[in-house]
């Protein structure tokens, strides 16, 4: 039976994803959705970033999807293994699925699905599944590692900021 660990963030995290609300904010400048996303090896260096790119993908092309897409074509899933998922908000189902998928066992995000909720509302841009990630990787075959939500009040607000107003509720 696979393992869902919950670990605490360290600052090396919060470090991290506070890289991921600048991500999102550049992609909230180009006029996509304001969610932001990197990859990160076993040491913290950062391999990869993506915001989100509904414009140039589609609705199918959030953060970290596209991050993880980009990631199966540069690395091994066994050195994938050892990587870690950084993101705003806490990844969708379609996202953990492309997390699982190439391998990567550790997530680290910001704000939890429901609390994107209650910022998007109803709106058909962002019709969220508020499906938490660890249930959804509970249904998978391997050990993952979960940190998040954050608890630092500092960040919750700096992810939360490029939200409000954004959607139009």
């Amino acid at each position: 039976m696979p393992m869902i660990s919950q670990e605490n963030a360290t600052q090396k995290d919060i470090a991290l994803l506070y890289e991921t609300v600048r991500i999102a904010h550049e992609a909230k400048e180009k006029g996509n959705h304001p969610f932001g996303a990197l990859l990160a090896d076993a040491n913290g260096n950062i391999l990869l970033e993506q915001g989100n790119d509904h414009l140039g993908g589609g609705a199918a092309m959030h953060a970290e999807t596209a991050l993880m897409l980009k990631a199966g074509k540069l690395y091994s899933p066994e050195f994938l293994s050892t990587c870690s998922l950084y993101t705003s908000a806490e990844p969708c189902v379609m996202c953990c699925g492309a997390m699982y998928w190439t391998n990567v066992r550790r997530l680290v995000f910001g704000i939890t699905e429901k609390q994107l909720l209650s910022l998007t509302g109803s709106n058909d841009q962002n019709p969220t599944f508020d499906l938490p990630a660890g249930e959804v990787l509970s249904h998978g075959q391997k050990d993952m590692v979960i940190v998040g939500p954050v608890s630092d009040a500092n960040l919750v607000n700096a992810i939360i900021e490029d939200h409000l107003g954004f959607w139009n509720n």
